[in-house]
């Protein structure tokens, strides 16, 4: 296939995370590279030394709040102060993932699949607004539930997702116990329906996808029982996923009309594969990824064609990708998409060859809107310009702008330009650029260019 620039620049943001110096004078087709991203079926892991398994740092988290409260209890009873606190572990946590995370995001070479993690970790939300334990587990969430499976099967990141232990904190599960099981009647607790609902609504069928109350009560009856170790034993350690038999609604259970025997474990999970399987999971499936990567209203015919492939492929996410890219509407020249906040702060670091400051870039997407793992609701970060291009939300990106002009006040303008947009700069733009009244300025106008917003 030949070289095309412009495809190449295009593709750099549509598809991946942006282009850095040196990108856009790649040899090989984009095409090529992209296909070569999904089939090495290769999916980085993001590493670092406080980067623990989610029970070891749900127990690093309750051994530390047991501290805090024996040394109050000890200042108390000595009537005196108890002196500064030490930096909160979950803070510390929260840190790490996410410099493990951008520097994920600035060595890819092209971050397709990067991309594709993110677009997944938004669907299965969990949030760290939801207190310390999501806090030093939200990233966990992704490394376990969602980076193993990116380019697996659907049914296996729906299971992993859902019974996650961030999952089932985040949406109250581990509180959700079965009204006849042994433990409901014992201490006359009941169902939560949080995670049926979302699961229902949010991560398969969508809501139109043609189910009703009594599903969601269902699926939430199959669900009990599925919580969280307190102890270690030969179960588990503590802070790992169990079910709990004994907090288990007992009986067959009926979702959308098919009736699942009381077997343990394995109803949820069988529930849960017929639920990937469901046409209408991958008509909404198919929606969100193409209203992600293409345009925020996508072409029909291209939502058609990624869920037929979701359903001939059974949920093969590798495939489905591969469909994307492969799909004459997803190059559409016109970049008709709005860069998010996150999506917007590493590209410019890509493209300035910036070292991120983990602590510098959580507070430029905090102004933004858009801190890692941190999303107001369990639908995730909006995906459409109505959320990002708002005239105050134009204004904060002019100030991140400017400050990372600030911090490449060397780098020259147009030389920049060339370098990350290529043949997608347009006169207008580059007029702009001559007109600047110093680089620092100059570079923030490149990244302020509609060219660099929209993808």
């Amino acid at each position: 296939m030949a070289l095309d620039p412009r495809r190449t620049a295009l593709a750099l943001g549509r598809f991946g995370l942006g282009a850095r110096p040196g990108d856009l004078a790649r040899e090989e087709p984009v095409e090529d590279a992209l296909h070569r991203e999904i089939l090495s079926a290769a999916v980085p892991l993001p590493s670092g030394p406080d980067l623990a398994a989610t029970p070891t740092l749900l127990s690093a988290l309750q051994a530390e709040e047991q501290a805090r409260k024996l040394a109050r209890e000890g200042a108390q009873d000595a009537a005196m102060p108890a002196g500064p606190p030490a930096p909160p572990i979950a803070e510390r946590i929260y840190r790490a993932e996410v410099a493990a995370r951008l520097a994920l995001a600035q060595g890819a070479p092209l971050g397709f699949v990067e991309r594709l993690v993110w677009f997944w970790a938004n669907h299965f939300t969990v949030s760290v607004a939801r207190g310390p334990r999501l806090r030093v587990s939200a990233g966990a969430f992704e490394r376990e539930a969602i980076r193993p499976h990116v380019l697996g099967r659907f049914r296996d990141m729906l299971l992993a997702a859902a019974t996650h232990p961030a999952m089932l904190i985040y949406l109250d599960n581990v509180a959700s116990v079965g009204p006849n099981s042994p433990a409901g009647q014992r201490r006359g607790v009941g169902l939560n329906e949080n995670l049926g609902r979302e699961l229902l609504e949010l991560h398969t069928l969508g809501a139109d996808g043609g189910y009703g109350q009594d599903d969601v009560t269902a699926l939430a009856r199959i669900l009990t029982g599925w919580s969280l170790q307190r102890d270690g034993n030969a179960e588990g350690w503590p802070g790992s996923t169990t079910f709990r038999r004994g907090a288990h609604e007992p009986g067959a259970v009926t979702l959308l009309g098919r009736t699942y025997l009381d077997v343990g474990p394995e109803q949820l999970r069988m529930a849960l594969s017929d639920l990937a399987a469901h046409p209408a999971t991958a008509r909404h499936v198919a929606l969100r990824l193409a209203r992600h990567f293409v345009a925020d209203d996508p072409p029909p015919s291209l939502v058609a064609r990624l869920a037929q492939t979701f359903l001939d492929q059974d949920g093969d996410l590798s495939r489905l990708a591969l469909a994307l890219i492969e799909a004459p509407e997803a190059w559409d020249p016109a970049q008709r998409k709005v860069r998010s906040p996150q999506e917007f702060v590493v590209a410019a670091s890509r493209g300035l060859a910036l070292t991120p400051d983990p602590r510098v870039v959580t507070a430029a997407l905090a102004s933004l809107g858009q801190p890692f793992w941190s999303a107001p609701a369990p639908n995730g970060y909006p995906d459409d310009a109505g959320a990002w291009a708002s005239p105050e939300g134009l204004r904060t990106r002019l100030d991140v702008a400017a400050r990372a002009g600030q911090l490449a006040a060397d780098a020259d303008p147009m030389a920049l330009a060339d370098a990350v947009l290529g043949p997608l700069v347009t006169d207008e733009t580059r007029t702009a650029l001559r007109r600047a009244e110093s680089r620092a300025q100059g570079i923030a106008l490149v990244l302020m260019a509609p060219e660099f917003q929209r993808r």
